[in-house]
């Protein structure tokens, strides 16, 4: 079995496309999947499967939303391994981590036109492409940062949904099997 991280994009965010967890989770369990924990109530669910294929896992998981909720969401998938790698490589200082996101890309982009996402960056903040993912520094908050979802979608051509940096740390370790105290098993 091996263990894989889902977030699912724009759920349960300002009153729209209200999915429960418990019923998120039941999908999970109807494609067969084990040992399946959510975490806040913003799609992230850690799960185990036999499958490897992350990008295969994500459009199974977007067909099986749509038919039990009626309507389309983008899913991101990554392995326990590959978020070790984007823990690993983390580009900021332990001070900057309180105001840290990660923006997660459903494949690597042809090219980060890195001009274009400069100038999106507001005072102080940065951003920092490495991979399938886009670290981001936003020291006056993500709500008011210029560098949104529809910013790397649009400029980079790939599905992009972002979790700040304490979700990605909790969403590893559960991944790795710890216990997460405002998980929602």
């Amino acid at each position: 079995m091996n263990t894989a991280i889902s977030m699912v994009r724009g759920i349960n965010v300002g009153g729209q496309k209200k999915v429960p967890m418990d019923e998120l989770k039941g999908c999970y369990e109807s494609m067969g999947f084990e040992n399946i924990r959510t975490y806040i109530q913003s799609g992230n669910v850690v799960f185990d499967c036999t499958d490897t294929d992350t990008q295969g896992l994500a459009e199974r998981l977007e067909s099986e939303i749509r038919e039990a909720f009626g309507f389309d969401v983008a899913v991101i998938v990554r392995t326990n391994g590959e978020m070790m790698k984007v823990i690993r490589a983390f580009p900021f200082t332990s001070e900057e981590e309180d105001f840290a996101h990660v923006t997660f890309l459903s494949r690597a982009p042809a090219s980060f036109p890195m001009g274009d996402l400069e100038k999106a960056c507001g005072e102080g903040e940065k951003c920092v492409p490495s991979g399938r993912e886009v670290y981001l520094f936003c020291p006056n908050g993500y709500g008011r940062t210029r560098l949104s979802n529809s910013l790397f979608e649009k400029k980079l051509k790939v599905g992009a949904t972002t979790r700040n940096w304490r979700t990605v740390c909790a969403l590893y370790a559960l991944a790795r099997g710890a216990s997460i105290s405002d998980s929602y098993e």
